[in-house]
Parts: structure tokens; sequence; C-alpha cells
């Protein structure tokens, strides 16, 4: 089957191709994210292949129908870019992966928590300044500390699972309670006050949706410790950005880390070094000391990787083969 694979990075080609000796679909690699400007270099295909900041609204979708594209298969797990609903509605077909290395983003994170607490950039600022003075740099004992986990799926439980071993005490918020966390890391299950009023450190793992965008605005972060630690590496629209200055600069809130950004599309994985960048919550967020953002990389090693392109490939085999996809969305 003929596919256009958008947003193509050159990091994943090898990956794709590799996948591909066992699948031998037809990819045609373009680096041009999917919009309604870029849809004709689908012409001719039967299906995409797309990443996390693709567009997948109801007028592309019926641009790439027009195009006689009816099978879709994403390289991510959040599906938030998707009109799932006008994908059924026009008889198309989309399969996400719902997993490809939880512990890549789970490692991620707890990196971002420990290079925010023991001050890694500035440390090694002032040793390449010949500057060995430490008194900027203290940081604090993980052991002892309380984390709350928000979202405690597969990458949520990894990072309980880290942390455990740290000595940490686990609040979490979750929608579904897993027995598991509760009975091999001492997890226990609160209320999202709790966990937002309680813990020293708060760590997201929830997809957005109607339910979790914005969750963390000026009214959640007024609930948080004096100096609480922030991480968010799920997407970038759980956390209100505007609500976050007041927090950082009365230090209400400590320390922030981000792999996402609520604006990040269009902005992240591309290469800007030679233009200036218009975004003013992006360049105010760079003007913190306490704040360390990784550009969506979270998910990046070469077991992901591989994960995500065996598992798009089989999608497609799946919609080629006209059998049912496990892990095909659908509008519910």
């Amino acid at each position: 089957m003929q596919v256009t694979v958008y947003s193509t990075k050159p990091f994943e080609v090898s990956a794709l191709k590799k996948a591909n000796e066992q699948h031998h679909h037809e990819l045609r690699f373009v680096k041009e994210q999917l919009n309604k400007n870029t849809v004709d270099l689908a012409k001719g295909c039967k299906a995409v292949s797309v990443f996390s900041n693709d567009d997948l609204s109801a007028p592309v979708l019926e641009l790439l129908y027009q195009k006689g594209v009816r099978y879709i298969t994403l390289r991510s797990v959040g599906y938030d870019h998707v009109d799932v609903k006008r994908v059924i509605e026009l008889g198309m077909r989309v399969a996400n992966v719902p997993e490809y290395s939880p512990y890549s983003i789970a490692e991620h994170t707890v990196m971002l928590m420990l290079a925010m607490n023991r001050r890694l950039l500035l440390a090694d600022k002032r040793l390449r300044q010949y500057n060995f003075e430490l008194d900027p740099l203290v940081g604090f004992d993980m052991n002892g500390k309380t984390v709350g986990i928000i979202g405690t799926g597969k990458i949520g439980g990894v990072v309980a699972r880290i942390l455990h071993g740290f000595g940490c005490k686990l609040l979490g918020y979750d929608i579904v309670q897993h027995k598991a966390l509760i009975e091999n890391f001492n997890l226990k299950y609160v209320s999202l006050e709790e966990v937002l009023s309680c813990s020293d450190i708060i760590t997201i793992h929830c997809p957005l949706n109607e339910h979790t965008r914005y969750m963390i605005d000026a009214t959640a972060i007024s609930k948080m410790k004096q100096g609480v630690m922030l991480v968010n590496t799920s997407r970038g629209a759980v956390i209100k950005t505007l609500d976050v200055f007041p927090a950082l600069e009365s230090g209400h809130i400590g320390y922030l880390g981000l792999d996402v950004y609520e604006h990040e599309k269009g902005l992240f994985f591309y290469d800007h070094s030679h233009e200036e960048l218009k975004d003013d919550s992006f360049n105010r967020l760079l003007e913190f000391n306490n704040v360390l953002i990784t550009g969506h990389q979270a998910f990046l090693t070469q077991t992901a990787l591989q994960n995500i392109a065996d598992t798009s490939l089989f999608n497609l085999d799946c919609f080629e083969n006209d059998t049912p996809a496990v892990n095909e969305l659908s509008a519910e």
C-alpha cells in the first residue's frame, strides 16, 4: 500500500525502513507537516502516517478523503489532534501506538527532577568558567519527599516504580486505580486536591482531553506547596502556561520541568536558531533559572522509535487486509 509519511524526521527513517522489511508497504517520506496546504502530498496514496503535531481536524480529513486516503496510522500515543468522530463519519480508519516505551518517558521525567534538584545546568556552566563555588547548587534528598503522580497508567506506573526505589512517598490520582502500584510501591490514591496540596513534587502523565485541558491553572497552583516542583511530560495544554508566571516569580513554583509546551506546534522538532522566535510565553519561560525545558524528546530512545515503527506498520497491515486493528480508535 502506498503511504505518505508526514513530518518525517531523520531520526525515525531507519526504524521505519527496518520495520517495513516485514511489511512491504511503499513509504513516501516527506518532512512537511500535514495541514490543509500539504494534503496534495498524499495524492495517490491510500494511507498516511502522521506525527503528534500534524493537523487531523475535520477540514483536513475531508481533503484527505477527496484525495483517496482511507487509512491513518499515528506515530504517537496521543490523538487529541485527531477529529476521530469525523474519521468515522467519513468511513476512514485510524489507529495509534498505545504504548512504545513507557520507560523512555518515565526515565526522562525523573531525569528532569534530578537535573533541576541538583542544578546540573548551572553546575556545568559554572564549572566551564572554572567557578567551583557550591553556594547556589544546594539541592535536596529525594528520599522521603512526597511525589504526586497525576495519571498512573503505564508511564506513571514506571515513574512510581523508579521513585519508590528512591524512597519517595507516592500519591496517585487517576480515574482507574491500579492495585499493583498500591501493593508493590505503597502508592496511595487520593483526590486531585490532596495531590496538589500535599506533594513536594508533582508529575503529570495524563492524556489531553476536555477533562484535563488546563487542569493545572491558577486555582490548582494556589493549592500547591510553596516551592513545589512541577514536571509535565504528557501534553502541553494540561498546564495553562500564562498561569505559571506569577507562581514562578513569587517562588510558589520552585522548579518547573517541561518536555511539552502548550504552543509547541510549529516550534518543537524544527531548527529555529537562525530566526527570531516570536513566542513571548516561551521566551519568558526561558528567562527563569528554575525552569528546565526539553523539546518533546522524552520518547526519543532507540527502543521507542523501533516500537513506534513496528506498530505503525502493523496497523497498516490490518487496514490493507481489512482485519480488526487492536489499536484502532473509535468515536466513543
